[in-house]
């Protein structure tokens, strides 16, 4: 069974993170530098919610609200269902689906120490049947 230790084994734990008083823009332009679709709101160091493309596009785009003068803080999303490591991809899968969205935050000891993607969770699958194909192919030319 894949768990969501492995995924962040081969990604790392690092989430990137920016202040809860921070600019929408500010976000967007590192996400953009970043390649990432979410960045985790903090303050004083404590976790608060994820800010998505998601968020931007229904919060700020659709309301008419300027990206500038937005904070973060205003558009997170907050109470999202946690995760830890030792969850597997499959009720990482079951817990997006029902609830509609695309991250899941990771804690350990109620400490974030990572974020999942439904992409993740995708390239994850992959990898273990390409392994488990290569495993056939290897155990019939034998």
């Amino acid at each position: 069974m894949i768990k969501v230790s492995n995924i962040l084994a081969r990604k790392g734990n690092g989430a990137i993170s920016i202040d809860a008083g921070t600019s929408v823009l500010e976000a967007l332009e590192l996400m953009s530098e970043k390649n990432i679709g979410s960045v985790v709101i903090t303050e004083n160091g404590n976790y608060l919610g994820l800010m998505t493309e998601r968020d931007y596009a229904r919060k700020v785009i659709l309301k008419g609200k300027s990206s500038h003068e937005t904070s973060v803080c205003e558009i997170m999303s907050t109470g999202l269902p946690r995760i830890v490591p030792e969850n597997s991809i499959e009720t990482c899968m079951h817990i997006m689906s029902e609830n509609n969205i695309r991250y899941l935050p990771v804690f350990m000891a109620d400490r974030l120490c990572g974020i999942v993607s439904i992409n993740d969770l995708v390239t994850e699958t992959i990898l273990r049947q390409e392994e488990t194909i290569e495993q056939l192919k290897s155990y019939i030319h034998s």
